[in-house]
C-alpha cells in the first residue's frame, strides 16, 4: 500500500513543483589533487583516467590467480551532516574473466559495498575488522559491461556507473568499504551524497530546504510560512519531501490579504497601486476604482466616494458612487371636493441609481395661523405618503375650502447621507365644499328589553355646520335593505320598539349643506332579555325601597348627581367610548363589567380600529438595533423605545416590508388592533404602532428567551416539574383571560408562546387567527381537506367543520402541555397531517412524554375529549394547575411507558373508596361517567378488576 501511495503521489505531483532536487556531496574522489590515502587490504592506488580521459586517482586489484581472495579498500571518515539516507555513486571497470588466459574457476566479475557508522574517526588498519560483521553490507555490485580487448596503448576500459543508497544513519559519520573476492577490477570514482528538497514558494507560502527521509519511501513533512502580506486560508500549510528530494502532496494555502494582489507567479503579494483596490482575500487581481471614487493610499481595500457622491451599506464596493436625484418634474393636480390626485414625471437625473422613490409633504396654508403648517394625522394618502414607487398619489380627508401646498420629494438610497434636504417640486391647491367625514366613534348609553340609547362623536372633519344626523338600524339576521332610518338634531338618540334579547346593527352619518357623509362602520348592540331585565329590577329593589324611605334625601342626592354628571359629561363621554363598545357577536352571558373583545374587521375602515386600540408612536422614539428574525409580513427586530417622560425600554419591533399592498397593511395592523385590547401579565403587551412613517411598525415588549418550543429544545431536561407546571399555569391564565373576553386564538402552540428572562410565558401571534383559510403554502397549516389549519394542534371539529371556539383552544392547550413536558418535541412526530387526522378520528391520543406526572397526562387527555362540551374550561385548568403547585406530591406519580410493568391505577386504601356500591357510581363521582360503556364493554364491572388496571 505504501508503494502504491508513493506511486500515486508521483503521478499526481502538481506541475508547479520541481521534478528533481539538489543534492549535497559528502565526498567525491574525482576532486582529489593528491593521493586519496584510503586504507587498503591489499588494493593499490594508481593514477587512471575517467571516461573523458581526465586524470584521476583510482584503486585497482587483480589477484585472480590467488585462491581465497578477500581484498578490501576503506574510505576515510565521512561526516553525514544531518543526512539520514546516504547515496553512493560508483564508477568502475571489470575485466571479463573469460578474457584472462588460464583463469581459475574462482574468478569474479562483482564486488561488495559495505558501510560502518561511527561517532568519530577511530578506525585503524585492523579495526574495524575486515569482515561483514561489524561492517553492514549494502549490496553486491555487478558490471553491466566488462572489458576484454587490449591494444598497444593499453587496456580499452568500459566504465560502469552504479548508485546505491542506505539508511537510516544516525551517528556523526561513517566509512565505506569495497570488497573484492576474486576479480580483476578498477574503482575509478566514488561520490557520496544525500538528497534534499529545495527552498520553494508555492501556494502563497515559503518552504525551507528540507532533507529527505531515512527510507526511500519516507515523506518528511515541512510547514510553510505565508509570504509577506498573505494570510492562511486553509491550515495547516504543508508540503512533503520524498526520498528522491521531490516536493509533493501540498496541503493548505495562503492568499494575499485584502488590498494586495499576487504577482510574479504567486510568489509575491504586492499592494494595490493608487487608484486600484481589492476588498477581500481572494485569488483575484486588484480592481480599478469605480466611477466617482478614489483611493487615499496604496494597498486600499475600498475606494472612498468623491465629495457629493455616496454609497449605501448594501451597495457592492465595485459599484460606482452615486448621488441624490434631481427634483420630480411636471406635477399635475386634480381636485375633487376634499381630495386631490397628484401626478408627476420622474426626475431628469436619478443620481445614478434605480431605487428612486417619492415622499409627499403636505402643508395647510391660509388657516388664520400665519404661515403654512404640516397637515394633521387625519389626512389620508393612497397608497401611502412615503416611499412611493409610482409617480402618483391620491390624498383624501382634506379640509373643505382650504389652501394646501404639496411638496413631492425625490429620494434614493443615498439621500439620507446627503447633508442637504431632498430636492422637490411643489403644487398649490384649494379644496372645495364637501360632505362631512365618517362618524368614527359610537357607543351605547343604556338599554332595556325594547330600547337602546346611543351616542356618537362629531365627525373629525365636519367640513361645515352639521345640520343633523341620520341613524339606520336593522336586526342582525336581516338584510340592510330592511333598515329603518331616524333623524336626530343631536348626537344622541333613543331607539324604541325593539325586540327583547335581539342583536341590532347600527350605522350613523352626518349631513351638512353639501349633503350626507358616508355611513360609519357597522356596530352591534343587543337589547336586554326578560331574565336580565327582571334580575336587574330585583337587584335594584332594595335600593328603591331604601330610597323611598329616604324620601327627600334621595331626591336631593339625585339632583346633585345630575348636576355633577352634566358638568362631567364631556369628560365621561370620552372615557367611555372604548369601554362601552360591545363586541359584534356574543354567545352566552358575560360577567357584568367584563370588557368584550371587538373584532377590528367589523369596522368599515380597519384603520379606525388601529387608531382606537393602538397608541401611535412617533418614529423618532424608536431605534432599531438588529434584525432577530422574519415574520409573515416583514422583518422582526429588537431595539429601544424612548417615550417622552418615560425611561428607555428594550422592545421587539415587527416591520412591514416595502412594496406592501393596502390589504397587507390592514392585515399587518390588525394584529395590533387585537393585541391592543388585551391587558394581562400572560398576554404579550403592545406598546404601540408606527403608521405615519415608513416602515410601518408594531412595537411590543421584548421577550428575551424567544419562542417556547425552541427555548425548551435548547434547555432539554434543565427544569424541574414544578417549573414546567408554572409555565403551563401562566399560559392557561392568559388563555382564560382571552376566553373571558370571547376571543378565540385558533393557533395556540408552543411556537406562539414567548418566554421572558424570568421564565414568564406569554401568549402571542394574534395576527393569524382571521386568516386560517387564506393560504396553504406552509405544511404546518395545510390540511388534506383544504384550508390553512395547524392540523397537529387543532381540535377535530375545527378541522372538519371549521368550528373554532374556546373549547378548540383547550384542545390546542393540551398539545402545548405535551410540547412543554417533552421539551419541544414535535407532536405526532413524523406522521403526516392526514395520518394525524385519521388517528384522532380513531381515538388515538398522544402518550405521556418521558418522566411526565400522571396527573398532567390525565389533564392532557381531558383536553383531548372528542366531545368538546366535555373538555375542561380554562378556569378549571388554572385551578387544577394551582392545586398541583400547592401540593407537589401530586406530581410525583409518573405515568409508566409501555414497559410491561403493571402499576395499579386505583388505591384500595382510599378511605371513601368503599362508599361506592358499583363501578358506575364511582365513575359518576370522579366525573368520568361518560366512560361507563367503555368499562362495561371491557368487563371492568367490579372494583377488584378495576383495581388491577394499568396505564396500558
Amino acid at each position: 500500500y505504501w508503494h502504491a501511495f508513493l506511486l500515486f503521489c508521483r503521478l499526481t505531483r502538481p506541475p508547479f513543483l520541481p521534478a528533481s532536487s539538489p543534492t549535497e556531496t559528502l565526498m567525491d574522489s574525482t576532486t582529489a589533487t593528491a593521493e586519496l590515502g584510503w586504507t587498503v587490504y591489499p588494493w593499490e592506488e594508481v593514477s587512471g583516467y575517467d571516461e573523458n580521459m581526465n586524470t584521476i586517482r583510482t584503486y585497482q586489484v587483480c589477484n585472480v590467480f590467488d585462491n581465497n581472495q578477500n581484498n578490501w579498500v576503506r574510505t576515510k571518515y565521512i561526516r553525514r551532516r544531518g543526512a539520514q539516507r546516504i547515496h553512493v555513486e560508483m564508477k568502475f571497470s571489470v575485466r571479463d574473466c573469460s578474457s584472462i588466459p588460464n583463469v581459475p574457476g574462482s574468478c569474479k566479475e562483482t564486488f561488495n559495498l559495505y558501510y560502518y557508522e561511527s561517532d568519530a574517526d577511530t578506525a585503524t588498519r585492523t579495526s574495524p575488522a575486515w569482515m561483514e560483521n561489524p561492517w553492514i553490507k549494502v549490496d553486491t555490485i555487478a558490471a553491466d559491461e566488462s572489458f576484454s580487448q587490449v591494444d598497444l596503448g593499453g587496456r580499452v576500459m568500459k566504465i560502469n556507473t552504479e548508485v546505491r543508497s542506505f539508511g537510516p544513519v544516525s551517528r556523526n559519520g561513517f566509512y565505506l568499504a569495497f570488497q573484492d573476492y576474486g576479480g580483476c577490477m578498477s574503482l575509478i570514482a566514488v561520490r557520496v551524497f544525500y538528497r534534499k528538497c529545495p527552498r520553494i514558494i508555492t501556494n502563497g507560502a515559503s518552504f525551507q530546504e528540507t532533507l529527505s527521509g531515512a527510507e526511500s519511501t519516507s515523506l518528511v513533512a515541512a510547514r510553510g510560512v505565508c509570504i509577506p502580506n498573505a494570510e492562511e486560508v486553509d491550515v495547516p500549510i504543508k508540503l512533503y519531501c520524498n526520498g528522491d528530494g521531490e516536493w509533493m502532496v501540498p496541503i493548505g494555502r495562503c492568499m494575499c490579504k485584502a488590498g494586495n494582489e499576487a504577482v510574479e507567479n504567486g510568489t509575491v503579494c504586492r499592494a494595490c497601486p493608487s487608484g486600484f483596490f481589492k476588498p477581500t482575500q481572494k485569488d483575484e487581481p486588484c480592481m480599478q476604482c469605480p466611477i466617482n471614487s478614489r483611493t487615499t493610499n496604496e494597498g486600499a481595500m475600498n475606494c472612498v466616494c468623491r465629495n457629493g457622491f455616496y454609497r449605501t451599506d448594501s451597495d457592492p464596493l465595485q459599484m460606482p458612487c452615486t448621488t441624490v436625484p434631481s427634483a420630480p418634474q411636471t406635477v399635475i393636480s386634480s381636485v375633487n371636493e376634499t381630495s386631490v390626485m397628484l401626478e408627476w414625471t420622474h426626475p431628469r437625473d436619478s443620481g445614478g441609481r434605480e431605487d428612486v422613490v417619492f415622499n409627499i409633504i403636505c402643508k395647510s396654508c391660509g388657516g388664520g395661523r400665519g404661515g403654512c403648517t404640516r397637515c394633521g394625522d387625519n389626512v389620508q394618502f393612497l397608497p401611502r405618503q412615503l416611499g412611493l414607487t409610482e409617480p402618483r398619489v391620491y390624498i383624501s380627508d382634506l379640509l373643505a375650502h382650504t389652501q394646501y401646498t404639496f411638496e413631492v420629494q425625490a429620494v434614493n438610497g443615498v439621500s439620507d447621507q446627503s447633508p442637504y434636504s431632498p430636492q422637490y417640486a411643489s403644487v398649490n391647491i384649494t379644496t372645495n365644499q364637501a360632505a362631512p367625514s365618517t362618524v368614527s366613534i359610537m357607543h351605547q348609553v343604556s338599554r332595556t328589553v325594547d330600547s337602546i340609547t346611543l351616542s356618537w362623536s362629531q365627525p373629525d372633519q365636519p367640513n361645515g355646520v352639521i345640520l343633523d344626523y341620520e341613524l339606520q338600524y336593522y336586526e342582525k339576521d336581516q338584510s340592510e335593505y330592511n333598515a329603518t332610518a331616524v333623524r336626530s338634531q343631536t348626537n344622541t338618540v333613543v331607539i324604541r320598539g325593539l325586540k327583547p334579547g335581539s342583536i341590532y346593527v347600527f350605522q350613523v352619518r352626518a349631513r351638512t349643506v353639501a349633503g350626507f357623509g358616508r355611513y360609519s362602520g357597522k356596530l352591534y348592540f343587543q337589547t336586554m332579555t326578560e331574565e336580565e331585565y327582571n334580575t336587574s329590577i330585583q337587584e335594584k329593589l332594595p335600593l328603591i325601597i331604601g330610597s323611598a324611605a329616604a324620601g327627600l334625601v334621595f331626591l336631593i342626592a339625585v339632583v346633585v348627581i345630575i348636576i355633577v354628571c352634566n358638568r362631567r359629561r364631556g369628560f365621561d363621554r370620552a372615557d367611555s367610548e372604548y369601554t362601552d363598545k360591545l363586541q359584534h357577536y356574543t354567545s352566552g352571558h358575560m360577567t357584568p363589567g367584563m370588557k368584550i373583545y371587538i373584532d377590528p374587521f367589523t369596522y368599515e375602515d380597519p384603520n379606525e380600529a388601529v387608531r382606537e386600540f393602538a397608541k401611535e408612536i412617533d418614529i423618532s422614539c424608536v431605534k432599531i438595533e438588529q434584525v432577530i428574525g422574519a415574520g409573515e409580513f416583514g422583518e422582526v427586530c429588537s431595539g429601544n423605545l424612548k417615550l417622552p417622560g418615560k425611561r428607555e425600554m428594550f422592545v421587539a419591533i415587527k416591520t412591514l416590508k416595502s412594496g406592501y399592498t393596502d390589504k397587507q397593511r390592514r392585515d399587518f395592523l390588525s394584529e395590533a388592533s387585537i393585541m391592543g385590547q388585551f391587558d394581562h401579565p400572560n398576554i404579550i403587551h403592545l406598546e404601540g404602532v408606527v403608521t405615519k412613517s415608513s416602515p410601518v411598525m408594531i412595537i411590543t415588549e421584548f421577550m428575551e428567551n424567544g419562542s417556547l418550543d425552541s427555548f425548551l429544545r435548547q434547555n432539554d431536561g434543565q427544569f424541574t416539574v414544578i417549573q414546567l407546571v408554572g409555565m403551563l399555569r401562566g399560559i392557561a391564565s392568559g388563555m382564560k383571560y382571552l376566553a373571558d373576553m370571547n376571543y378565540v386564538h385558533r393557533d395556540l402552540a408552543a411556537r406562539n408562546i414567548l418566554v421572558n428572562s424570568n421564565l414568564v410565558c406569554k401568549v402571542s401571534d394574534f395576527g393569524l387567527s382571521r386568516f386560517l383559510e387564506d393560504d396553504t403554502s406552509d405544511p404546518t397549516y395545510t390540511s388534506a381537506l383544504g384550508g390553512k389549519i395547524p392540523i397537529r394542534w387543532t381540535a377535530p371539529e375545527a378541522i372538519q367543520y371549521r368550528k373554532f371556539t374556546s373549547a378548540s383552544d383547550v384542545w390546542s392547550y393540551g398539545i402545548v402541555m405535551w410540547e412543554v413536558m417533552s421539551y419541544g418535541e414535535r407532536p405526532y412526530w413524523d406522521m403526516t397531517n392526514q395520518d394525524v387526522i385519521n388517528a384522532i378520528e380513531q381515538d388515538y391520543r398522544l402518550p405521556p412524554p418521558m418522566d411526565c406526572p400522571s396527573a398532567l397526562h390525565q389533564l392532557m387527555l381531558d383536553c383531548w375529549q372528542k366531545e368538546r362540551n366535555n373538555r375542561p374550561k380554562f378556569s378549571q385548568i388554572v385551578n387544577n394547575l394551582d392545586k398541583m403547585i400547592r401540593n407537589p406530591n401530586t406530581l410525583k406519580a409518573m405515568t409508566p411507558l409501555s414497559s410491561g410493568v403493571h402499576l395499579p391505577l386505583l388505591d384500595r386504601s382510599i378511605p371513601d373508596f368503599s362508599s361506592f356500591s358499583t363501578v358506575d357510581e364511582w365513575l359518576d363521582a370522579i366525573k368520568m361517567g361518560q366512560y361507563k360503556d367503555n368499562f362495561s364493554g371491557a368487563d371492568y364491572s367490579t372494583f377488584d378488576v378495576v383495581s388491577q388496571m394499568t396505564m396500558e
